[in-house]
C-alpha cells in the first residue's frame, strides 16, 4: 500500500487536479463530495479501485460522524488529510450579516476540519509521519475585499486550526502546512463576467487568473517528503497579487 490520501471536497476543480497529479500506483485517495460526485468520474475509471467516494453533507453532523466511523472502519488510517471544501463567496454588507449561511460555512470549512483532524491526525502522530493541509484565501494575506467577512472569519479559524496543529504535532512528524488560492478560476467564479474576469487578470502581476493546476502543484509540494522541513506556514498562489 502507498499513500493514503483523505481528500474533503475532493469533487471541486482543485480535488480533481490535485488526484489527478497526486496519482501514484498502489495509493488509495478516500474521497468526498457533496451532490456532486460526478465530478470524479473519468478519475474513478482512469485510476479502477484506486479512488473511494463518500457523498457527505459536511453540514450534517450526524452524516459527518458516519463517514469518519465507515473510512475508520473500512479503510486503512490516512497518511494525508487536503481540506479543501467551501461554500461559494457571498460579498454582503456587513449590516446584513447573514448568521445562518455563515454557520453553514462554519460547518463546512471549521467544524468537519476538528472533527477530521480529531479523528485521523492521531493515528499519524502515533505513526510519527503525516501531513495536513488546508485551503485558505489570499484575503487573509492582505486588506480583503470589502463586504466578505462571512468568509474571511471562517477561513481565519481555519488558519488557526492549523497553526495549534502544526504546534501541537510538530514533534511526531506531521507538518501542517496551507494554501492561500487568489483569483482562481473555478466553478466558484460561475457568477463572474468575462469582463469581470479581465479586470481580474489585468491587475495580477502575471497578468492571469490562476487555474485549478496551479494550486494542485502547491498542495503536492506540501504533501510530499521534500517539504517535511516545512510546517505551520501558508503559501500563497495568486500570481502576484498579494506580496
Amino acid at each position: 500500500m502507498g499513500n493514503v490520501y483523505l481528500i474533503t471536497g475532493a469533487s471541486s476543480d482543485v480535488g480533481c487536479a490535485l488526484i489527478e497529479r497526486l496519482y501514484q500506483e498502489g495509493d488509495l485517495f478516500i474521497a468526498q463530495g457533496a451532490g456532486d460526485l460526478k465530478g470524479l468520474a473519468d478519475l474513478c475509471k482512469a485510476h479502477p479501485g484506486a479512488i473511494r467516494t463518500y457523498d457527505v453533507d459536511l453540514t450534517n453532523e450526524a452524516a459527518l460522524c458516519a463517514f469518519i466511523e465507515d473510512v475508520q472502519k473500512n479503510c486503512p488510517a490516512p497518511t494525508h488529510f487536503v481540506h479543501l471544501p467551501a461554500l461559494r463567496v457571498v460579498n454582503t454588507k456587513f449590516k446584513k450579516f447573514d448568521e445562518d449561511r455563515f454557520e453553514l460555512d462554519l460547518s463546512v470549512q471549521v467544524r468537519s476540519a476538528v472533527a477530521l483532524c480529531k479523528a485521523f491526525v492521531p493515528a499519524m502522530a502515533k505513526a510519527r509521519k503525516g501531513r495536513v493541509l488546508f485551503m485558505l484565501t489570499s484575503y487573509l494575506l492582505g486588506m480583503p475585499p470589502k463586504n466578505t467577512a462571512a468568509y474571511v472569519m471562517a477561513k481565519s479559524a481555519l488558519a488557526g486550526l492549523a497553526k495549534s496543529l502544526a504546534a501541537d504535532y510538530a514533534s511526531f512528524g506531521v507538518t501542517v502546512n496551507c494554501v492561500a488560492p487568489g483569483v482562481i478560476e473555478t466553478d466558484m467564479m460561475a457568477s463572474f463576467s468575462a469582463e469581470d474576469k479581465a479586470a481580474l487578470a489585468e491587475e495580477t502581476p502575471l497578468g492571469s487568473l490562476g487555474s485549478p493546476e496551479q494550486v494542485a502543484k502547491a498542495i503536492l509540494f506540501l504533501a510530499s517528503d521534500d517539504a517535511d522541513y516545512i510546517t505551520g506556514q501558508v503559501l500563497g498562489v495568486n500570481g502576484g497579487l498579494v506580496v
